[in-house]
């Protein structure tokens, strides 16, 4: 995908939408000459034959199950919704990257994914960083941070996510077929800060490019303070260049 260095965040990134969609188009090339039924098999998603040569890939993304009719392969939602250009881009790669490889059961870090310690600094300041600072928000001198974590645990619970005995709180989203996420909250005291990390199962780049991946986590950092569970900032998840407030595109 494209290119980022180290203060690269996925919420500007998807906003430069005709580069996106000039790739997007590349992508459907490269897929259109491929056996989509074996793309399906590798991806675990589903294939249908609805004609001659014509069928659709149905791919599930997060809480809904994506269709790309083949061999226009431009996804649209459940409902019929076209997909914004960067998740158009990112399913499209999923597809084409999906080689079959059964998940580890291993969670790592973005950093120890291939090519992700450049970028993981950047990667933790708008994921499990910013999910701290903004649930952390209720803190006050004399009050416990309890309630930050029952928000938390709420917020997970109300998009999507299972919980599991890791940290102080962890759960486990399903972005994609073979793409889990893991999300884990250590809880702090009077000498060490609370943390987050969003964490990936070892097979990811067996599925979705770096920068994919990171984008990924950044959906998700949304998704939880976007819930009604988060505590409402005046300031944006990421401000925009120009330096007005702009939470961008829904998750």
């Amino acid at each position: 995908m494209s290119d980022f260095g180290k203060n690269w965040k996925p919420i500007r990134a998807v906003r430069d939408s005709q580069p996106m969609a000039e790739r997007a188009a590349e992508l459907r090339s490269t897929l259109r000459v491929r056996d989509p039924s074996l793309v399906a098999a590798r991806s675990a998603s589903s294939w249908r034959t609805v004609g001659a040569e014509r069928g659709e890939l149905i791919l599930p993304f997060w809480d809904d199950r994506c269709i790309l009719p083949f061999p226009e392969l431009t996804a649209r939602s459940s409902r019929g919704e076209p997909l914004p250009d960067f998740q158009q881009a990112l399913l499209l790669y999923y597809l084409l990257t999906a080689d079959g490889t059964p998940l580890t059961g291993r969670w790592v870090s973005f950093a120890d994914l291939p090519d992700g310690r450049m970028y993981n600094a950047a990667f933790q300041g708008y994921s499990g960083d910013e999910i701290v600072k903004r649930f952390e928000k209720v803190r006050r001198d004399n009050i416990s941070l309890y309630p930050a974590l029952h928000d938390f645990k709420q917020a997970c619970l109300s998009v999507g996510g299972k919980p599991v005995e890791i940290g102080s709180a962890s759960f486990i989203f399903q972005a994609l077929p073979r793409v889990p996420l893991l999300t884990t909250y250590w809880l702090g005291d009077e000498d060490f800060p609370s943390s987050c990390k969003i964490l990936f199962d070892a097979s990811a780049s067996h599925y979705l490019p770096i920068d994919a991946c990171a984008i990924l986590g950044s959906m998700l950092t949304r998704k939880l303070i976007h819930s009604r569970y988060a505590v409402p900032s005046p300031s944006p998840l990421h401000p925009s260049p120009s330096g007005r407030g702009d939470g961008g595109e829904g998750a």
